[in-house]
């Protein structure tokens, strides 16, 4: 039997969401959904750009709110179902982002379900790694936190570079130059040998994650 899908992590900026930090201009705030700024939004984007507070998107500039590709946020609410199925399995993040602080506010705020679980609630408590220098470091530091074997993670991230890099622990490795997409997620679970079509629920619907990080 092959190894079991263990550790699932993401990259954040243009995986889990976008657009990316070093495209705002200023921190992410809260703005309601019926300003100005606000009223040309599609029903499609402001789905994607659910937060917290009800009627409220997360803004940083002039064009577009913060927002979660759809395939992240069904791969979370999946994770969160097959715990609920006896998985032993967990998520965490890789990141290199421009603004650490921004993300953290993304993290508290935007949402992947109506049940609103917000992003960070995802994640354990010291499962969220942000920092410069190469992601095998990252991992590095999570193999030591968990204990969980490299050939047991898999890892999601839109630049090349990463994906090369980390692929050398022997972590299986997939590549969203377009962000994350159900696709992606579908695929990682097949080379796990995971199939959730028998069971009583498919994924997207949980209603909660772990305790909140903030």
């Amino acid at each position: 039997m092959g190894e079991a899908m263990r550790l699932v992590v993401f990259d954040l900026d243009y995986t889990i969401w976008q657009p990316e930090m070093y495209q705002l201009y200023s921190a992410p705030r809260l703005t309601p959904i019926d300003s100005r700024s606000n009223q040309a939004l599609s029903a499609e984007v402001l789905e994607e750009a659910k937060t917290k507070k009800e009627g409220h998107v997360l803004t940083g500039n002039s064009y577009s709110p913060m927002r979660v590709f759809k395939g992240a946020a069904f791969a979370l609410n999946e994770i969160e179902t097959m715990k609920s199925l006896g998985y032993d399995i967990q998520a965490a993040v890789a990141s290199k982002t421009d603004e650490p602080s921004w993300a953290q506010i993304c993290l508290r705020h935007l949402v992947i379900n109506d049940n609103g679980t917000t992003l960070g609630s995802c994640f354990k408590e010291g499962m969220v790694e942000i920092s410069y220098g190469s992601k095998v470091n990252h991992f590095e530091r999570l193999h030591r936190k968990t204990g969980i074997k490299y050939e047991q993670m898999v890892f999601f991230d839109n630049e090349y570079g990463n994906i090369r890099d980390v692929s050398t622990l022997g972590v299986k490795c997939y590549y969203t130059p377009d962000g994350m997409m159900k696709e992606d997620w579908e695929t990682a679970k097949t080379a796990f040998g995971i199939d959730l079509t028998s069971s009583s629920s498919s994924g997207g619907t949980a209603s909660s994650c772990e305790s909140d990080l903030l």
